[in-house]
């Protein structure tokens, strides 16, 4: 039987991917990551919900309070059904919450509502109702959550989906009423770690 010379060793590639960074298990740190990602521009969206009644089943007791959160990871999942996704950061207050009340909102901020994404964006507070005291908002009809005035879109929504990610949870939520209550002025975005308006 013939010998059969020995097949040659690839050449290295020109296009060979570099080393993992040493010390970091995925070769890249968290400053390089948030600098990435600072470079995204996104959009800015007030989510809204309303804790559930301390005693749900004693019609006259009091409403629970409304709570809001100002967040940049939000999109759009499917058409069929209509399904969109949020981005919480585990055990938040707002996490904590969905965690137990399906129903929620989504107002789509307006250049115009720079004061509203930075209030709600604040950490460490106890209570949301002195937040939206001055915010012109309208009760969701199927949600009962603030809807904010002169948003350029809202939707109401229940939640379908919740998937751990890392340190945050992705919330998937069917879409159960949407409008556009406002047609002016252009949307609130989110580039380099400051709000700021297109053009």
């Amino acid at each position: 039987m013939p010998n059969t010379p020995p097949l040659a060793s690839p050449a290295p590639s020109a296009f060979s991917l570099p080393s993992p960074a040493r010390g970091h298990a995925e070769g890249v740190s968290n400053d390089e990551f948030r600098a990435v990602m600072s470079r995204l521009a996104s959009g800015v969206v007030l989510v809204t919900a309303q804790e559930p009644p301390l005693d749900p089943d004693d019609p006259g007791a009091p409403r629970g309070e409304d709570v809001g959160m100002t967040a940049t990871a939000f999109m759009s999942v499917s058409l069929d059904p209509p399904l969109v996704l949020v981005s919480l950061r585990a055990g938040s207050r707002m996490d904590d919450l969905l965690d137990e009340q399906p129903v929620w909102a989504v107002s789509v901020l307006s250049e115009s509502q720079r004061h509203i994404a930075g209030r709600f964006a604040m950490k460490g507070r106890v209570s949301d109702r002195l937040l939206f005291e001055d915010i012109p908002c309208v009760r969701g009809e199927v949600s009962g959550s603030p809807l904010v005035g002169g948003a350029l879109a809202t939707l109401e929504c229940r939640t379908e989906q919740r998937i751990p990610a890392g340190d945050h949870t992705l919330v998937i939520g069917r879409v159960l009423t949407a409008a556009v209550p406002s047609a002016d002025g252009g949307p609130l975005t989110y580039f380099r770690g400051r709000y700021r308006h297109l053009g």
